[in-house]
């Protein structure tokens, strides 16, 4: 799909694709979003570029993902995509300056483009450059909030881990914290590979002339660097969480097989006794006593209090 965004136009407009298509004057923006060859082939004849294909926007050298070709800079980074969903993604995609315009290119809606392109007529965005940092903002700001999101989830869970009653249920807490690490290490990877196309982008002809796109550029790397660490310091408390969940369920097993081996020998050698006495042989002399039985019991009793007295004694209950 095709789409383009007008200098004071709100959201996208959806074109159609056609040999000798070229972008109006005003369009600041040009998005493909999972395009089709004859899409591609109207935006590389009509801007004189060469878009990478999706296996050289997957390749993790920088040589393959930032890099200027003729009057255009080619910056790719991974992207978290899905984040509410089950399965979250990290997906690249690849942002091209080109004579004062903006073209992305990906394969995955991304909330944080149609948020931006709302906001665009209200953030003034007249050019490709503007579009670019003002694209980047809303990526970084898209990512704060599924940090901040996911940290609240971790909290809950610690709060369940510390205070949950004897015996409950662990298996929704662990699925949780999992699932917080998993997204909590996608957003990092995300904000690690935007960092470092941040630093690429300052290179670009558009930005490096011009000292309000600079310092806007640097206060992104700031805010991608202290993410950064935000996510590093939230993954290592999950880390712990998991730990402290797997370590207390380690001791409520314990305790149960400590109860039941505490059970089995109480009533081991009561076993012996009344299985002595079960036997059928014609010669036991307390068979026909008259004390036999009361002994017998007496026995089991004190032979079932006497381990019990011990295991106390030493500590063990």
């Amino acid at each position: 799909m095709l789409q383009i965004l007008r200098r004071g136009v709100r959201n996208f407009e959806t074109v159609a694709a056609h040999e000798g298509w070229r972008p109006a004057e005003d369009v600041v923006w040009i998005d493909l979003l999972q395009p089709s060859r004859e899409e591609e082939l109207a935006v590389e004849g009509a801007l004189g570029l060469d878009l990478p294909t999706p296996e050289e926007m997957a390749h993790l050298e920088p040589s393959s993902r930032l890099y200027q070709e003729d009057s255009a800079t080619f910056l790719t980074a991974n992207i978290l995509t899905r984040s509410g969903e089950d399965v979250p993604t990290v997906e690249p995609v690849t942002f091209v300056l080109v004579k004062g315009v903006l073209v992305t290119l990906r394969y995955y809606d991304l909330r944080a483009f149609s948020v931006f392109a709302q906001r665009a007529p209200d953030n003034d965005v007249a050019s490709g450059t503007a579009a670019l940092l003002g694209l980047l903002d809303a990526i970084v700001e898209r990512l704060a909030e599924i940090l901040d999101r996911t940290g609240d989830a971790v909290e809950t869970a610690s709060a369940s881990i510390f205070l949950r009653p004897p015996a409950g249920n662990f298996q929704p807490l662990l699925k949780e914290l999992a699932r917080s690490q998993s997204l909590t290490s996608m957003t990092r990877n995300s904000l690690v590979s935007l960092a470092r196309m941040l630093s690429f982008a300052g290179l670009a002809r558009e930005i490096a002339g011009d000292p309000e796109c600079q310092a806007h550029l640097v206060t992104l790397q700031r805010d991608a660097q202290s993410l950064t660490e935000h996510a590093s310091y939230q993954s290592g408390h999950i880390s712990f969480l998991l730990d402290a969940a797997l370590g207390l369920i380690n001791i409520e097993q314990n305790g149960i097989i400590k109860f039941f081996s505490v059970v089995a020998v109480v009533f081991l050698p009561p076993t012996l006794v009344a299985s002595i006495y079960g036997m059928n042989f014609e010669f036991m002399p307390e068979l026909h006593w008259r004390y036999g039985y009361p002994m017998a019991v007496v026995m089991m009793v004190a032979s079932a209090i006497l381990p019990i007295l011990w295991f106390k004694r030493r500590g063990w209950l």
